[in-house]
């Protein structure tokens, strides 16, 4: 059995809110999965459907974000699945909204949600499915930014990360995670090859 969590603040106040596309994830993922019977366990709403031949088991703790290893600690626990077998998709401030990143495991980055997660797993060897929010705009603080709507074109690119990660999730499960952050992960360019052409250009 496979875990995946998406982070995010409970309450319709925080539903379309930058620090909830976690959540956003998991809804999408339940749709596309045909997946619509959720339970209230451990301070978590839970949903199970299967990826291929593997059992998931999808989590939206609703502990608010700063707490949710206090949900996920005792779900892994009372499933019996190593930390390893947990996906979570969560906010990132640090790359361009829209933007995607999928990571085999690592710190928490200062995010206060991971930070809580590995607190209560005992671990940071899970998979992280980051969706990138951007910076705040000047003037603005991160609570203020983490907490405010999209604006109308990050919303579109956002809706497109989540549609473009749902095939990623699913091959995470069903192919490993090397595979998929392969596949998946943006490409880096390649400035070797950046500096010939500009050499050729300038002989």
């Amino acid at each position: 059995m496979k875990i995946i969590v998406g982070l995010g603040n409970p309450g319709n106040e925080y539903a379309k809110t930058r620090h909830n596309v976690g959540f956003m994830l998991i809804d999408a993922l339940a749709e596309h999965l045909n997946i619509s019977l959720w339970k209230d366990k451990f301070n978590a709403q839970i949903a199970e459907g299967r990826i291929g031949a593997e059992k998931v088991l999808l989590v939206k703790p609703q502990t608010y974000m700063n707490n949710s290893g206090e949900a996920v600690g005792p779900l892994m626990r009372w499933y019996k699945v190593n930390p390893e077998d947990i996906i979570v998709a969560h906010d990132d401030m640090d790359i361009p909204a829209g933007t995607i990143r999928i990571r085999k495991k690592g710190s928490s980055g200062g995010h206060n949600g991971i930070k809580s997660l590995i607190s209560h797993i005992g671990s940071e060897n899970f998979a992280r499915v980051r969706l990138g929010i951007g910076r705040p705009l000047p003037g603005w603080s991160v609570v203020n930014h983490v907490l405010a709507p999209f604006p109308a074109e990050d919303k579109t690119a956002v809706d497109g990360a989540i549609k473009y990660l749902i095939p990623a999730i699913e091959c995470i499960i069903t192919d490993g995670i090397d595979i998929a952050m392969n596949k998946y992960n943006p490409k880096k360019q390649k400035k070797h090859k950046a500096k010939k052409e500009e050499g050729e250009l300038n002989g």
